[in-house]
């Protein structure tokens, strides 16, 4: 299951108009409701008509999905749901709550938008990408190799791999399929003597693909990969099944579909909230961590030329949204190894900028000017590592009340990047450092403060983040990196929001949690913040410290300094 997904499976976007990347449409036969977070409160209310429900989750007044469906229902209802696009925990959950009031959860076999979506795209299936040890630190068949001493510790026969970040992570190969995201579509099973790629097309004809996956060298049998059609997936799991004796497990994430889930007999399913994938690529090795450090550089110099080019620019008038966000595309693509964005830029100036994920279009555009806070959200990524960095700077005069809430979220910001914490540590419980400023004001933002980012992959991956949602809650590690981003938002005024991607590192400390052991962040963000939204007096001496010494890069009129 992705968060981000290709043309051919955005049918939300379809049926309703609602483009964000969260968000889960019900369709009764005389209702229709829309559930999303609050980054995308503003924009669904502007996206989906009247026809439409919006149901803003996290709300106290929100009912939950299967709330809603209970209230809404006739007496003993069927709920039809594309198996291959719900996740196994969230039918589990859905169906309790439906049995309990005397409905049923019912898997199609047919998708109902499918069927009425006369000229949907295509699934994509474009050449792929090799990325040798100089950028992934470790090869193909090490991380076979280790994946299978963890199925040992586990006692599981076989693992399926779903995730498309982590099919590409264990195989170090990189695609096309998804937009800004370097994945192709594939599925894996990987045997305690098999490996099975599911991939569709001729991808694996060409020869560079073919000489890194070892496909025509004599090989070790446990090493040999069996190429097989990415349509086939069901099947080949449900034979696999057949042959296990009635104690052995086929391991798989509880995010899986419900359809691969249920490919296998509950009696065999060995099932986790993450695969052993998920952690090991969350936590970087030396090649990727310095791959990570050089894409920031990159990504610095290219950021700091668009700031140059802003300064002298806007002031003619003739910048808009649209144009500083290919501006920005335009100086990160003349980077070494640039490969594309990281996802779609967020550039908005004025009330735009409280759409916390807008992104700019010919009726939304507007022009930046002095007279308005300019918020870029943007990324890249490199063959070397993936980038996300929020600035956000006034090309006039900021007022103080906007200096004020500017100032809060960098206290925010800088409390994370300057925490030190035990190791052990669950992400959802630095949340509250980046809002303390903010919360002592009464203020607010309605997103998490951070996410895992991958090296030249998702610029969202799990299972690490800062959020006030306890779901960030595999522990953070040396080695994983997140972003910190707080914020804050006025409808129809502006938006603020600082975001660097940070590094967990060890921390030196006096008694060192009793030998559990400190850890803290590394800032990767090399890009400067403006000093002229800053309130100094709101400030204490170690937040200036921070500051001035390095810890947040600043800039006060342009970044002249900082690019040579």
């Amino acid at each position: 299951m992705s968060e981000y997904i290709a043309p051919c499976d955005c049918r939300r976007a379809f049926i309703s108009g609602f483009d964000g990347s969260a968000g889960t449409a019900i369709i009764t036969e005389q209702k229709a409701a829309m559930w999303t977070d609050g980054r995308y409160f503003l924009q669904a209310a502007q996206q989906i008509d009247s026809n439409w429900t919006l149901m803003k989750m996290g709300l106290k007044d929100t009912p939950t999905q299967e709330d809603w469906l209970v209230s809404v229902l006739p007496e003993g209802s069927k709920v039809g749901v594309d198996p291959f696009i719900i996740p196994a925990d969230q039918w589990k959950r859905i169906s309790k709550a439906l049995k309990s009031a005397g409905h049923v959860l019912v898997p199609v076999k047919e998708n109902l938008i499918d069927a009425i979506w006369m000229d949907r795209p295509q699934r994509p299936c474009k050449p792929l990408m090799t990325l040798d040890l100089s950028y992934t630190g470790i090869g193909w068949k090490e991380k076979i190799a280790a994946l299978r001493a963890k199925m040992v510790e586990r006692k599981v026969l076989w693992l399926v791999v779903t995730a498309l970040d982590e099919v590409s992570w264990l195989f170090n190969l990189r695609g096309s399929d998804v937009e800004y995201n370097p994945v192709f579509f594939a599925y894996a099973v990987i045997g305690t003597d098999t490996i099975r790629l599911f991939i569709s097309g001729d991808r694996m004809a060409d020869p560079s693909t073919r000489e890194h996956l070892l496909l025509d060298s004599s090989l070790e049998a446990e090493f040999k990969i069996q190429v097989v059609p990415y349509e086939s997936v069901l099947m080949e799991l449900q034979a696999i099944c057949v042959g296990l004796s009635p104690k052995e497990k086929v391991w798989l994430s509880d995010k899986a579909s419900y359809a691969l889930t249920e490919a296998i007999p509950k009696a065999h399913r060995y099932l986790t909230p993450c695969t052993p994938i998920c952690i090991a690529k969350a936590v970087k090795n030396a090649a990727e961590t310095e791959g990570m450090r050089r894409a920031h550089i990159k990504d610095a110099v290219a950021l700091c030329e668009l700031f140059n080019w802003l300064e002298k620019e806007v002031p003619k008038g003739s910048v808009t949204e649209i144009s500083a966000a290919d501006k920005a595309e335009e100086f990160r693509s003349q980077q070494n190894d640039f490969v594309d964005l990281s996802f779609a830029t967020i550039s908005s100036t004025g009330p735009n900028g409280a759409i916390i994920h807008y992104k700019p279009v010919p009726e939304t555009n507007r022009a930046l000017s002095g007279n308005e806070i300019y918020l870029l959200d943007s990324g890249a990524q490199y063959k070397d590592g993936t980038t996300d960095v929020t600035r956000t700077m006034h090309f006039g005069t900021p007022s103080a009340y906007e200096k004020e809430c500017f100032t809060y979220v960098l206290k925010g910001h800088i409390a994370v990047s300057a925490a030190i914490f035990p190791n052990g540590t669950k992400g959802h419980l630095l949340d509250s450092f980046a809002r303390s400023a903010l919360w002592d004001c009464g203020l607010d933002y309605l997103h998490g403060t951070g996410h895992g980012v991958g090296c030249f992959l998702n610029v969202h991956e799990g299972p690490c983040g800062i959020s006030y949602k306890t779901f960030a809650d595999e522990p953070l590690e040396a080695g994983m990196i997140v972003s910190d981003e707080p914020g804050y938002y006025e409808d129809e005024s502006f938006g603020i929001r600082i975001e660097n991607v940070v590094l967990v590192i060890p921390a030196k400390t006096k008694y060192n949690f009793s030998n559990r052991g400190s850890l803290t962040f590394e800032p990767l963000t090399l890009v400067p913040i403006q000093t002229k939204m800053i309130s100094v007096p709101l400030l204490t001496q170690k937040e200036v410290r921070e500051v001035v010494d390095g810890g947040e890069q600043t800039h006060s009129e342009g970044p002249k300094d900082l690019v040579s």
